[in-house]
């Protein structure tokens, strides 16, 4: 990939077939380019995203060097599965008991444990013979709300493939008779350890006609699924409150909320411990990866009580702009993961950058002119009573790589290939740089090529019979110190929601202790959940000290403006 006239490289993007247009679109906008897979002097390793909707090769993980990113980790079926969801947390319910995993509703795995459900089945039907159950039979490994269907009476379960079969949760929130369920995009940026992302912003999708249990076969009402509502008779129509189409943003949602007798930040907590909870039965299994994140759809559930129900974890959540809502949501959402990714300026160089590095060479630096500014990676989390609803981006700054707005900025015009200052290049200078491991710092190349310089004009060189690629390069980096920095609290609209303290920051290192991290959990929903008792409130307050007041200043996620944890307690005696 050729540097820029001025000697910034951009960062390359490369996408696998199916991957989502959006990320696409987004990368541009930000001025990457994208991989050519045809080209043939693209030197293979020449990139920084590699972007799948399916998972990647053994290979491609081991194989990762420190300038590239993978958007998966590996081993992920081990909660985006069904069935392999159904054993964690019947796994962790007899681990740590069902009042703290009492958000998954019971599963059985047909044809393996049809017995086992036929039994609890038949107890039902024994001792609730006046009130009804209903099941949701759905198979195990598809998407989509394909294959999915309800029953009451077990005549009609009929299947041919492996299948999941849950309790259904018959009794849904509704607004104006429509069922509706929650899409919540989850970023894991590491499994050891682990960090947890939340985006603030997600999808409200309701089901296309009223919610009835006297019709089980009326997808359209029970489902809520877009790929199967969009082709219903009622999609296009402006149903009550709802409006046209099956989607709303979160942020319209909260507005809703906001009306109802609810305590919302419970609420919003709740749903941060869901998925944590459900994070944590797949940490055994997924291996250390450096470089790489997940992006995951929980699909939460709420009942006419405001209890929140998870539904699946999905692989891959579909990332289509079909309205609006879309729109607002993904673009966004696609941004933030970007930030999350924590690139450096010497990452847009790739292996020449990092094999300078190595050799301990000396940069030219160009002195730095008003251009567009990149991010740069965030360590300490927020302190004191700052505003840290501000999205990751900022304005010009001076001609210091770094400002008082904690960015780095480049002399790079972000529309423009070429500048047009190849005979009248920029003054430099001269550096010995010595990049640190997670700090953005403005490192450029001569971008003049001397290699192409010193080769004769005359000389004349057949193309080549075959193409060669290079392999990819071998680049020593420590791997095991990746993702060992405390991370921030906030990225662009993506909150931390774990760690959340000291304890559990330390508790997710290397071999992560679950039962310490679960104690956690549990001890600050206890917390927060006694808070309207005035007598617990005061005498929390006077003890915040402890577990949640150190130097993390996590916030709480859901709310509009996202307050600090440790004054979750005060607040929540104001919502009721």
């Amino acid at each position: 990939m050729a540097e820029r006239e001025c000697g910034f490289a951009p960062l390359v993007f490369r996408l696998h077939g199916g991957a989502p247009q959006v990320v696409r679109e987004v990368l541009l906008e930000r001025g990457w380019e994208e991989y050519d897979e045809e080209e043939q002097e693209q030197e293979e390793g020449d990139w920084n995203l590699y972007w799948r909707s399916s998972g990647f090769r053994k290979s491609d993980y081991e194989n990762i060097l420190p300038w590239q990113r993978l958007n998966h980790h590996p081993k992920m079926s081990q909660i985006t599965r069904k069935d392999c969801l159904a054993r964690h947390m019947r796994r962790m319910k007899i681990a740590f008991g069902t009042a703290l995993y009492d958000f998954s509703p019971a599963a059985f795995i047909l044809p393996n444990e049809y017995t086992k459900f036929l039994g609890v089945y038949t107890r039902n039907r024994t001792t609730d013979r006046a009130k009804s159950r209903y099941w949701i039979c759905k198979p195990v490994d598809l998407s989509r709300g394909r294959g999915i269907f309800l029953f009451e009476d077990i005549k009609n379960l009929v299947y041919n493939s492996s299948v999941i079969v849950q309790r259904y949760i018959s009794n849904p929130l509704l607004i104006s008779g429509y069922k509706f369920d929650l899409r919540i995009y989850v970023c894991v940026k590491s499994f050891s350890p682990l960090v947890i992302y939340m985006h603030q912003e997600g999808l409200v999708r309701f089901a296309t006609e009223k919610y009835t249990l006297a019709s089980l076969d009326s997808l359209y009402s029970h489902l809520t699924n877009t790929s199967i509502n969009k082709f219903g008779m009622c999609y296009a129509m402006d149903k009550e409150r709802v409006g046209r189409g099956c989607k709303w943003t979160m942020s319209r949602f909260r507005s809703f909320l906001h009306k109802q007798d609810v305590n919302e930040l419970l609420l919003w907590h709740r749903i941060s411990n869901i998925v944590t909870l459900t994070l944590l039965t797949a940490v055994p299994c997924v291996p250390s990866s450096p470089n790489c994140l997940e992006l995951l759809g929980f699909d939460i559930l709420i009942d006419a009580s405001y209890k929140p129900w998870l539904l699946e974890v999905n692989y891959s959540p579909a990332l289509s702009l079909d309205c609006p809502a879309d729109v607002t949501v993904k673009k966004g959402l696609i941004n933030d993961i970007i930030d999350l990714m924590n690139y450096r300026m010497i990452d847009s160089f790739r292996q020449k950058g990092y094999c300078r590095k190595r050799s301990g060479s000396r940069y030219l630096r160009p002195k730095i002119s008003q251009g567009f500014l990149l991010p740069k990676t965030l360590h300490a989390p927020p302190s004191g009573n700052k505003n840290w609803n501000q999205s990751v981006s900022g304005s010009s700054s001076s001609q210091d790589t770094r400002n008082n707005t904690g960015y780095a900025t480049c002399p790079v015009h972000p529309n423009s290939k070429s500048i047009g200052h190849e005979k009248d290049p920029q003054k430099f200078e001269e550096i010995n740089d010595e990049v640190g491991s997670d700090d953005l710092k403005l490192t450029t190349f001569n971008s003049t090529r001397q290699s192409h310089r010193n080769t004769p004009s005359t000389a004349c060189k057949l193309p080549s019979l075959r193409v060669h690629k290079l392999k990819s390069p071998a680049i020593p980096w420590n791997r095991v110190t990746q993702d060992r920095g405390v991370p921030p609290c906030r990225v662009g609209d993506f909150i931390l929601t774990f760690p959340f303290n000291e304890a559990t920051w330390k508790a997710s290192q290397d071999q992560a202790d679950v039962k310490a991290i679960v104690n956690e959990v549990h001890k600050l929903t206890n917390r927060l959940a006694s808070s309207f008792n005035e007598k617990e409130r005061t005498k929390m307050e006077s003890s915040q000290s402890i577990g949640i007041r150190d130097k993390f200043e996590p916030l709480l996620w859901g709310p509009k403006d996202p307050p600090l944890l440790s004054k979750c307690c005060s607040l929540n005696s104001e919502v009721k």
